[in-house]
């Protein structure tokens, strides 16, 4: 991923990486609105190298790199429901909002749903978006590993306020702790990008190249014969394994494969996995 040293020179690292893509069409870029992110690819770590210094030298542009982001996700398995009591009294007009909500699972890709079933005007209707701003904070946040939580419904269905002291700041605190709570009761898990990859090599590195995808945790999908003594394989790998892939590829192939990738889906990542980032993201709430 490459991001620019000095502000405002955002729109001239976009217009020189057009213009470095149009002039090799090995080099590739791909902006990551998921991550925020704008990551390049080409042939293996020298020939980035290159691009980075042509970029410094030619153009004047200096560049900071770091490895891309994962665009992870979370979500639930399972429905339930969450309850919080926001009160808090200092002297003079306090605070006092409570929320009950439920939640439950949505297909994969469908997003967030946010339904104010609430009666009787238990919570005003003056103060139910400042709920939604408070579940919004929460799935925005992420509770098991920091990440975004999506497909999902939220349902406000009972709350309570108080004549004097009913405060918006206390319905997005109430908001935001009774979604904390529901999830952490819902079997939340991480979800992880897969990728269709298309992969163009030599016949003779065939083996070699399925053995190190499989190894991966991809999927082949199609193996066909392009000419000319290459192959067209095509499969499925999570996005996280490919963190060095063009080097692996290149070291494979006699640096005569190259490859390309779509994001296709989200899926649940294996235990192990979800476990370590549990434990990343818990060390890093302690550190802060």
């Amino acid at each position: 991923a490459v991001e620019t040293k000095r502000r405002g020179d955002e729109q001239r690292l976009f217009d020189i990486l057009d213009k470095l893509a149009l002039e090799d069409p090995t080099f590739a870029i791909e902006r990551r609105s998921s991550t925020n992110e704008t990551v390049i690819r080409g042939l293996g770590e020298i020939h980035l190298k290159a691009k980075l210094e042509k970029m410094a030298s030619l153009y004047k542009l200096e560049i900071d790199t770091k490895p891309p982001l994962i665009p992870y996700r979370e979500t639930i398995t399972r429905a339930a429901e969450g309850h919080y009591r926001h009160k808090k009294q200092s002297g003079g007009a306090g605070q006092f909002g409570e929320v009950f909500l439920r939640i439950e699972s949505l297909e994969r890709g469908k997003g967030f749903e946010f339904v104010d079933a609430v009666k009787g005007g238990t919570i005003p209707g003056v103060f139910i978006p400042a709920v939604e701003k408070g579940v919004r904070q929460a799935l925005e946040g992420g509770v098991v590993a920091g990440f975004p939580i999506e497909d999902l419904r939220v349902t406000v269905y009972d709350g309570k306020t108080h004549p004097v002291d009913g405060k918006e700041i206390a319905f997005v605190i109430a908001g935001r702790k009774a979604t904390i709570e529901a999830i952490r009761a819902a079997a939340p898990i991480v979800l992880e990008p897969v990728v269709e990859i298309e992969i163009i090599a030599p016949e003779t590195a065939m083996g070699d190249v399925t053995g190190d995808l499989s190894s991966r945790r991809g999927q082949i999908v199609r193996a066909d014969t392009r000419g000319q003594g290459r192959m067209v394989i095509n499969g499925m790998v999570p996005l996280a394994e490919l963190a060095d892939y063009q080097s692996r590829l290149n070291s494979l192939t006699g640096g005569r494969g190259h490859y390309d990738i779509e994001l296709s889906h989200y899926t649940a990542v294996p235990e192990n996995i979800q476990q370590q980032l549990m434990a990343g993201f818990k060390l890093k709430e302690e550190e802060d």
